[in-house]
This record gives C-alpha cells, structure tokens and sequence, in this order.
C-alpha cells in the first residue's frame, strides 16, 4: 500500500512539474512574440523652414503617448543633413519611425537606414531613388504659378521669395504663422538638391507618405508619381506644402498607423 501511495505521490510531482513547465515556456514564447510598441518618432524639416514648424504636430502625437523629437537640420548639405539626423537617431532607445517633410524627404531617405529606423513617413516629400537628387523630381512638372523658390544667390543659398511664401508655401496657415515661419528659415544650400542619394532607405523599409492636394512648390503630380513608383503607401489630405502644420491630426493618424503597422517587426 505504501508503495502504490508513493507511485501516485511521484505522478501528481510529475504532473504538476510538466504543466509548470508548460506554462513557463507558453510565457515565454507570448514575450518572444508579443508586438513591440514603436513609441520613437523623429521628425525631420525640410527647406525654406527649421524645427519649430512642427509644434502642432508634435503636440498631437505627445498626447498619444509617443516620444517625439525633432532635427534641427543645418541644410548646408545633404551630408550635413543627415549627420544631423544620424545624431538624434543614435539617442532613441528603441525602434523609430522617421519622418521627413519636403526636402527632409531626401535626407531620410538616405538616413533611414540607420539600425533604429523601422519605418519612413514622407510628408510632401522628396523620394529620390539611388543615383536621382531631389533637383530632379522636382523638374518633371512646371511650378506653380505661386512657387516662389528662388535661385541660388552668390554663395549657393536658396531663398523663398516673401512676396509669394504664404500663398506659395502654406497658403492654409494664419499670416500670422507664415510671417513666423519665413523669419525663421533656415539657410539653404542649393548642392543639397543636386546631390544624388547612395542607398534609399525605402527599397528595405517600410514607407508610408502623406500627399499635400493643394501644394504649390511640390506639385501633387510628383508626389503621386514618387510614392507610386515606389510602392508607398500613401494618403491624400487637402492642404498645403505645410500640410503637417494646418491638418497636424490627419498627418499624425498617417505616422500612428505605420506605427501601429510596424510594430512587432
């Protein structure tokens, strides 16, 4: 009797050991394969503007809990550039999506590949593929009659004539915020435009792009073309080349889903 009591003794340790073992690998595959929340989003300006453009919509995405930071770029080149944005990649503790406006889209493009970056938002951007400059996709279609880039001066910095940057460039925006917004441009170097890019981050990663319907200084027609080309996918809002500064919620839910998308990858 004592022996048969020992038996069942020794079958309800093995039981018990077997469905704790179960347990504790079913646990740790969930935590292998549970989705990785992309909190990180980097923000990247672009030509004729600085970093303080992106204030509403770096407010939408805070409130939803994401941890945004923003590149000061000093646009004296595309090299410099993306230096700029290498060092603010380098400092995000985890997966990141990288979002660039106009001519910011060249320079996360070629950026982009840095380890961290998971996915690119293209906002009215620039998507140059290897060997093509930003210059070039911005030829394939007459300017608008608004368009107000200048040509380069004596030292190879491009300007944005004040006469036409509100209508020009963010025609959806208070008088009030374009005055602002062309005091505080930065200096563009015009080599950034005809400098080709070396390795597009798109053709590896993920992209995602917000096509502005009523941009005067990069035709719609480009950006569909680029992002057609391309594969990305894209979302059509009615605004102008600032359309992240007059529809920051609709630009926000674009880089939230390629969040949401991506994460887990």
């Amino acid at each position: 009797m004592k022996t048969i009591n020992l038996k069942r003794q020794l079958n309800r340790v093995f039981m018990s050991a077997a469905l704790i073992l179960t347990f504790l690998v079913s646990t740790i595959s969930v935590a292998q394969t549970a989705p990785t929340k992309i909190k990180n989003v980097v923000l990247v300006h672009g030509a004729f503007a600085d970093g303080s453009g992106w204030r509403n919509l770096y407010d939408v995405l805070s409130k939803k809990g994401y941890k945004v930071t923003i590149v000061q770029n000093p646009l004296s080149s595309l090299e410099d550039d993306v230096a700029a944005t290498n060092v603010v990649l380098d400092n995000q503790d985890g997966p990141t999506i990288l979002v660039g406006h106009s001519w910011g889209g060249a320079v996360i493009t070629q950026a982009g590949n840095h380890p961290n970056v998971v996915g690119l938002v293209y906002v009215a951007a620039f998507q140059p593929d290897n060997g093509e400059s930003a210059l070039q996709w911005l030829q394939t279609a007459p300017p608008a009659p608004e368009n107000g880039v200048l040509p380069p001066n004596d030292k190879g910095i491009v300007y944005y004539d004040e006469a036409k940057f509100h209508a020009g460039f963010c025609a959806d925006i208070s008088k009030e915020e374009a005055a602002f917004m062309y005091a505080s441009q930065g200096a563009f170097y015009a080599k950034g435009f005809i400098t080709p890019i070396t390795k597009a981050a798109w053709k590896d990663k993920p992209a995602y792009a917000v096509i502005a319907t009523q941009d005067k200084s990069i035709d719609p027609s480009i950006q569909r073309a680029m992002y057609k080309r391309s594969k990305t996918k894209a979302t059509e809002v009615k605004g102008s080349h600032c359309v992240f500064m007059s529809q920051p919620v609709a630009v926000a839910n674009v880089i939230i889903g390629a969040a949401k998308d991506l994460s887990g990858k």
